[in-house]
């Protein structure tokens, strides 16, 4: 038999792509990757342990892991973790059962220096409800001599006395994480829990959002329910998008939400999150695995007279997989370079395009749902030894987009106005072809009173390089007059590309007038988990960017309610005396609008130092949703003062829009720093801070330095619109890691605010769409 080959890793744990055999990897001391597999038993707070068979090269009979092993040259994680357990206890469980809780980095010598262990262990803890019996295991005899069961904490302090019994294990270290872990969900306390999960939610003030419905004809009031059922569907995709068992959690927290009080605040605080990683908390998860979904499986061992079977927790991560739903969750970013690298122009447009996912041949092959999307999805892609391949979501998401299809095409046959039933007809036609272009252009031209924009598009849950987009809806109700009055902005966006604060040559030679509309929102869908967006900047696309520009949404009703429920509270706590008074709503919508703008203005498509065309998006990756949000803020400010030295609005503006923004940052700040826009705001404010544009008090309130504010805003502006147009990721990730701090002065504030429970955002009711679901 052919000695196994392993994956060469650097020491930071990334694939170099190159394999080796094991005895070689372990006879040089190569890095490389394995599985630990714990199986914990929640009742009777026990792990399993299995003995070692005396013929292993390394630890021979002594207790160890309940199954472990290493990853071999081109297998992923888990489908490593599944199939150790099963050939060495003879356990099979779907990867939903394996909870990856940490990676571990082993470092030793043994056998007299012959074996040279390196290794990055990912570690997977297993929580079955009750012991599996002993005699349901099937044992692999040359790896494994027999198994027992052993309270936890015992088995810590085995270890902790580095018992010779037992394969050792530093405590102390990294791997006490895993006893720290089951601790914390062995010694839950109720009454706290409750608490915290109160205090959570109470950051969120409730907020009813309508629309006056009596302005739509007899027959889009008919369409709209159609399409509020449609956008229903958009949410059951984005949950998927999120995290692969989102769906399976958010029904096993509906089912009991009215079991307990502390079930009830799971379940509200998970439907404004989305997912079990709060928004507001840089995405901590506010639940664990204990708290998840139980599932019986009767044929998981070999069958034992009198015993069901095995039931275990389906399992989530601690930490917000980075890639969403995206990709492999162990996946990164070297292997995905590697297999770019070996795709084809045509090929690597589509694999980093917005409408595709990223998925494992390995698990493919074992997984239904999937093969049937294999033989498509990789006929024109070459031969490699990589083990990825793309889907497009019109494949992947075909089951949802089949139905939300039909129901927007019905809903076009209703209406009458041209706009909207192209609009209508043109999505429905995109879910079902991948091809976007043309109802995103379609959507750019609407022009009706019933105002909806549904498909994916923002790219914020691909954290590992911004390409993915998010399904998502919004709609609303046409205002007339307000979007008449902001006419202005859109036919000003030339002139402002022409003036901004850049070399003249990254400024884009064509920009389009940007279209704005106001709505009143009736109902969101998808991706508006968390805080809630006030307005949005459409399409990302930078090819339809680049031949026709964007269109903007303002979602009036949602400014006001910010207004009035977080903004003007924080006001009151944070601006000085003498300035409060500036902050006003006009101001604070204004800039909206003009943040709304920017994003359609500075560099999107570029010409690298090589001479190579890309893209702003493509050459910053991970840190482009952050850079973006700061430079449509700040260059939204600028821009504002610029116009107003045009006369194009009014001077009494000038101070009130200065000091609105400054109460504005506290409002993004808190979001969170793993938030774009926090992100986006913490850059700013500390550098206006750093300039004196921005001035802290005594008495712990920040007053605006007028005289130095408007060279501190053009500063920035001119520097982040540099970046973007050279495409310098290093310098992006260098100011960011600067600036994206909670500074003193500010974490004074923010200790403020949060101790006054001023709320952070809203979470917003829609009677009238819940009405039309009847």
């Amino acid at each position: 038999m052919a000695e196994e080959h392993f994956d060469v890793l650097t020491k930071s744990g990334e694939k170099t792509g190159l394999t080796k055999p094991r005895g070689e990897i372990h006879r040089d001391g190569d890095y490389h990757r394995a599985v630990h597999v714990w199986i914990f038993v929640e009742s009777t707070r026990e792990l399993l342990l299995q003995l070692r068979s005396d013929d292993k090269d390394s630890w021979p009979g002594q207790w160890d892991i309940s199954s472990a092993g290493h990853i071999s040259a081109g297998d992923p994680s888990l489908v490593s973790a599944q199939r150790e357990l099963q050939e060495e206890l003879g356990v099979k469980l779907p990867k939903d059962a394996f909870e990856k809780i940490f990676v571990f980095l082993q470092e030793c010598v043994t056998n007299d220096g012959k074996f040279i262990n390196n290794e990055f262990n990912d570690v997977y803890l297993v929580t079955v409800l009750h012991p599996i019996p002993l005699e349901a295991f099937t044992l692999q005899v040359e790896e494994v001599s027999a198994v027992k069961y052993i309270p936890y904490e015992d088995y810590r302090k085995f270890l902790a006395k580095e018992d010779p019994a037992y394969v050792p294990y530093d405590v102390k270290g990294e791997y006490g994480k895993l006893f720290d872990i089951i601790r914390q969900r062995c010694q839950v306390n109720t009454e706290a829990r409750v608490l915290s999960l109160q205090k959570q939610l109470q950051r969120y003030s409730p907020v009813t959002l309508e629309a006056n419905l009596t302005e739509l004809s007899e027959a889009d009031q008919k369409a709209l329910s159609l399409i509020v059922k449609a956008a229903k569907i958009v949410d059951d995709i984005f949950y998927e998008q999120v995290w692969h068992s989102n769906p399976a959690l958010r029904d096993w927290l509906k089912d009991h939400a009215n079991v307990s009080e502390l079930d009830k605040l799971k379940w509200d605080y998970f439907l404004i999150n989305k997912s079990p990683w709060s928004s507001l908390d840089e995405n901590e998860a506010f639940l664990t695995t204990a708290d998840s979904a139980v599932k019986l499986l009767p044929e998981a061992t070999k069958s034992i007279s009198g015993w069901k079977g095995l039931e275990y927790r389906a399992a989530f991560p601690l930490t917000k997989p980075p890639g969403a739903n995206f990709y492999p969750p162990d996946m990164d970013k070297t292997e995905f370079t590697l297999w770019l690298n070996s795709l084809t122009e045509e090929q690597k447009h589509v694999v980093t395009g917005f409408f595709s996912i990223i998925k494992r041949l390995s698990e493919a092959n074992q997984d239904a749902s999937l093969s049937d999307h294999l033989a498509s999805s990789i006929e024109n892609l070459p031969d490699s030894k990589l083990d990825l391949y793309s889907i497009p979501y019109s494949e992947i998401y075909r089951p949802f987009l089949t139905k939300a299809s039909e129901l927007l095409h019905k809903a076009g046959d209703l209406v009458s106005t041209p706009s909207l039933k192209k609009l209508l007809h043109s999505k429905a036609e995109a879910f079902l072809s991948n091809e976007y272009y043309e109802s995103d252009i379609a959507w750019m031209d609407l022009d009706s009173k019933l105002d909806i924009t549904i498909g994916p598009y923002e790219t914020y849950e691909d954290e590992i390089f911004g390409y993915k987009a998010s399904f998502e809806t919004f709609i609303g109700i046409r205002d007339d007059k307000a979007t008449a009055d902001l006419k202005l902005f859109g036919d000003n966006l030339k002139l402002l590309e022409d003036n901004l604060p850049l070399d003249k040559v990254y400024k884009s030679a064509d920009v389009s007038a940007a279209p704005i509309r106001v709505i009143q929102l009736i109902y969101n869908s998808g991706d508006v988990k968390g805080p809630q967006t006030v307005a949005y900047n459409l399409p990302n696309d930078e090819k339809i960017v680049k031949d026709r520009g964007t269109s903007m949404v303002m979602l009036k009703n949602v400014q006001e309610a910010k207004f009035e429920h977080i903004l003007k509270p924080i006001a009151e706590i944070i601006i000085s005396k003498e300035q409060r008074g500036y902050v006003d709503f006009d101001s604070f919508f204004t800039h909206t609008i003009c943040h709304e703008c920017c994003h359609g203005i500075g560099p999107h498509t570029i010409t690298l130092p090589d001479g190579q065309s890309s893209t702003v998006r493509k050459e910053l990756q991970d840190v482009h949703s952050a850079m973006e949000e700061a430079k449509a803020d700040i260059v939204g400010l600028w821009a504002l003062k610029f116009l107003i030295t045009k006369g194009l609005l009014s001077k009494s503006m000038l101070e009130s829009m200065y000091v609105s923004f400054l109460a504005g940052c506290f409002r993004s700040i808190r979001f969170g720093l793993t938030e774009a826009h926090g992100k986006g705001q913490a850059l700013q404010f500390n550098w206006l801070y750093e300039k004196g544009a921005f001035v802290f008090h005594e008495d712990s309130t920040f007053s605006v330095d007028f005289a130095k504010v408007e060279s501190a805003v053009e500063s920035l502006s001119q520097e982040i619109l540099t970046i973007q147009g050279r495409g310098d990721k290093n310098a992006a990730t260098s100011l960011l890691n600067k600036y994206c701090t909670i500074t003193g002065p500010l974490k004074t504030a923010l200790e403020k605010l949060e101790s006054v429970k001023v709320p952070v955002d809203i979470s917003p009711t829609f009677p009238l769409a819940d009405a039309l679901m009847k």
